[in-house]
């Protein structure tokens, strides 16, 4: 197994996990902003790839921008996302009721971090891609059979649903190690020295998990700039 969905999502609760011991409500408060901080990244680097096509921000822009698609690893554990569409234009509602993130954070036995994180994301990348857009997470896999995200208003033609483009895509290794800086600069900057022990930990949890060579790439990445393509 490689740099994967699972990897993704073990990131983010070690650092519930760590906030959440440390600083309690204050600590959960800290992981909130952090996760927005990092979707609401993603989010404005679909937003400047679409604008630099001349494509318009609209919802069916930003399913066709997206950045990730299910790894061979989480098609392996039958993980991979599995959703069915509900209605579609011009309100898209969908269904989730398979999801990585959802099984790793189920593994962990971290359902709680779970609906933190998840009642932000999608929203958060998507107010990064265009604020204008209305996209709810109106209940999760955590605690409920399926997730049920709602966006509004949506352009999608139901007749042709949209793909993502193969050049949006970015590897996992990307994504983990964004998502891994994007929690580590923002606990910093809040709680200064502690917050600088949180991310050590993560990075060994890493370690200890995957392999060190996993953590030692994630450092690689230190000095990228991931709010801009």
């Amino acid at each position: 197994m490689g740099f994967n969905e699972m990897m993704h999502a073990f990131i983010a609760a070690k650092f519930y996990v760590y906030l959440d011991e440390k600083y309690a409500e204050q600590g959960k408060a800290a992981f909130v902003h952090a996760t927005r901080h990092y979707a609401e990244q993603r989010g404005r680097r679909m937003a400047q790839k679409a604008i630099r096509d001349g494509q318009p921000l609209t919802y069916d822009t930003y399913c066709r921008y997206g950045e990730w698609v299910n790894t061979e690893d989480a098609k392996a554990l039958n993980a991979n996302n599995q959703s069915v569409p509900q209605t579609v234009n011009p309100v898209f509602e969908t269904h989730i009721f398979v999801c990585p993130w959802a099984y790793q954070f189920k593994k962990m036995g971290l359902q709680e971090a779970g609906l933190v994180y998840c009642h932000d994301l999608d929203a958060s990348i998507c107010r990064g891609f265009n604020p204008e857009i209305d996209y709810k997470t109106t209940q999760t896999l955590h605690d409920h059979d399926h997730c049920i995200q709602i966006i509004s208003p949506s352009d999608i033609d139901p007749n042709h649903m949209p793909a993502k483009r193969p050049e949006s895509l970015k590897p996992f290794e990307y994504h983990c190690a964004h998502s891994y800086w994007a929690y580590a600069d923002t606990v910093r900057a809040i709680f200064g020295c502690e917050g600088d022990l949180i991310a050590s930990k993560v990075l060994q949890d890493v370690a200890d998990e995957y392999g060190k060579e996993y953590a030692d790439t994630l450092m690689t990445y230190k000095d990228v700039d991931f709010t801009h393509i």
